[in-house]
């Protein structure tokens, strides 16, 4: 595990690298959006994927887009280390408290994780059309589509990244999320060893 300091538009970040399996977890605005960094740490954790996770160690929370987040060495490296991206990030759309939006990419890994997440009290949605113009994830300078088979762009509501009304440092997952995710990272992995 190897953290980092690095400066965006700015904005301190400290970046939490870890080098594993082919299969990338990112949480690029870790703290901003609460629960995403510790729920890409303990997806990683359980399945042997990469990990990189940004969280603000001091000031104001600052959301910058994620096309706008890079280049710097630890993405540079996670980038390039990794075949595939599963990138956490949260949405608060009021009207849609149970939604999970899966974007991104690759539409095929997209498909899969919805079915391993079809079993929570959330729906996931994977119909481009249905899913919020800037949720999307597929712009090209998005890092989850820079690595070589793109990715899949998971926007989680608070209920699915946080068990708890208000923030708390670190934020706890709920258990039914994780073991979804790490049910479609695995699957993803196999269909990565068969190179898809």
């Amino acid at each position: 595990m190897h953290t980092e300091r690095v400066t965006i538009e700015g904005t301190a970040f400290l970046t939490t690298l870890h080098l594993a399996g082919p299969i990338g977890l990112l949480a690029l605005h870790g703290g901003v959006e609460g629960g995403t960094a510790e729920l890409a740490t303990e997806v990683a954790a359980r399945t042997g994927a990469t990990l990189l996770t940004f969280t603000q160690p001091e000031g104001p929370p600052t959301h910058i887009p994620s096309t706008r987040i890079g280049p710097c060495t630890p993405l540079t490296t996670f980038l390039t280390h990794t075949t595939l991206t599963i990138s956490l990030h949260g949405h608060n759309r009021r009207s849609m408290p149970r939604t999970i939006y899966v974007g991104g990419s690759h539409r095929p890994a997209a498909r899969i994780l919805a079915t391993a997440l079809s079993v929570l009290p959330f729906t996931p949605i994977t119909t481009l059309s249905a899913i919020p113009h800037p949720l999307r994830g597929l712009h090209p300078d998005n890092p989850v589509n820079q690595t070589r088979y793109g990715g899949v762009q998971l926007e989680l509501p608070v209920q699915a990244r946080t068990t708890h009304p208000v923030p708390t440092h670190p934020e706890v997952p709920p258990r039914e999320v994780v073991e979804g995710i790490v049910a479609g990272v695995r699957t993803l992995m196999e269909r990565e060893e068969a190179r898809w």
